[in-house]
């Protein structure tokens, strides 16, 4: 009867490894989807967030424009880490491999990115130059990303 038991776990234990080691290709590509996907969506948000951010102040509504700018250097901080080697290519992705081969260079401007927005929040009240203020800080760190890092349109 023991012995049943111990054949039991055996067959029990030989199935469950099975699968994962057959379900693990499956699962890595999955995360380069997820991935890919993600640092896509979080780039959208923040091109849709910086939009928000310039209209908003504009109208001169700094506090709810302020809130999104710090929102968008979380993000920029985050997206540092949706860039693993694996992630090169696949799913649409208009990552050049240059973020790759300066991953530093890249790195530096996500936190130079972020950084900024920090620094904007606390400049944008006291600018008579509201759009001047914002390109400064806020759009040519996009610019300066998709001239290096994305594939053209």
């Amino acid at each position: 009867m023991f012995t049943k038991y111990i054949i039991l776990i055996f067959k029990y234990i030989l199935f469950i490894s099975t699968f994962v080691i057959l379900s693990l290709p499956a699962n890595s590509e999955l995360s380069v989807e997820e991935v890919i996907k993600g640092r896509k969506a979080l780039f959208s948000k923040n091109y849709s967030t910086a939009k928000r951010v310039q209209t908003l102040a504009n109208k001169g509504e700094f506090d709810k424009a302020k809130t999104l700018m710090l929102e968008m250097s979380e993000n920029y901080k985050i997206l540092i880490k949706y860039f693993p080697e694996n992630s090169k290519e696949g799913f649409k992705t208009e990552a050049l491999p240059t973020i790759w081969e300066n991953k530093k260079e890249f790195n530096d401007l996500m936190i130079k990115s972020s950084n900024d927005m920090i620094k904007l929040t606390k400049v944008i009240e006291g600018t008579d130059d509201i759009g001047g203020t914002i390109r400064k800080f806020m759009w040519s760190n996009c610019k300066s990303c998709h001239q290096r890092f994305r594939e053209e349109h």
